[in-house]
């Protein structure tokens, strides 16, 4: 019988046999009717530690690490579009499905300078 992990295979037939529900040492396989050893009871544990396998990748990343705030972060985007309030030529804007899936996205701008609203159906 061959184990892959938790499955246990005739050795004959190679059919995949039926976990061993009781504390039987064999398994018969219901193919070929062949007598086959219970291997699967046997628990393999492994454990690394975290410097097991170097990487100069991970090496680098840990030190070019930057942490940002969220403050900081930029969830919009930014596009040309003028603002009807103060005349700023780049807005910030964002889209979302509104309506159903068949129709258009619904946009969304921001002003960053006067921080006007609108938004627009595509």
């Amino acid at each position: 019988m061959a184990s892959i992990g938790s499955l246990v295979f005739c050795t004959d037939c190679g059919n995949l046999l039926e976990p061993n529900t009781g504390r039987k040492a064999h398994i018969l396989c219901d193919v070929c009717g062949t007598k086959n050893k219970d291997s699967s009871s046997k628990v393999v544990v492994t454990t690394s530690k975290p410097n097991a396998f170097p990487s100069a990748l991970r090496t680098r990343l840990r030190t070019d690490i930057q942490e940002v705030s969220e403050s900081e972060k930029q969830t919009d985007a930014t596009i040309m579009e003028t603002c009807a309030k103060c005349g700023c030529e780049e807005v910030r804007y964002y889209t979302q499905q509104l309506r159903s899936a068949d129709e258009g996205s619904t946009v969304f701008y921001t002003c960053p300078q006067c921080g006007n609203k609108w938004n627009t159906n595509n």
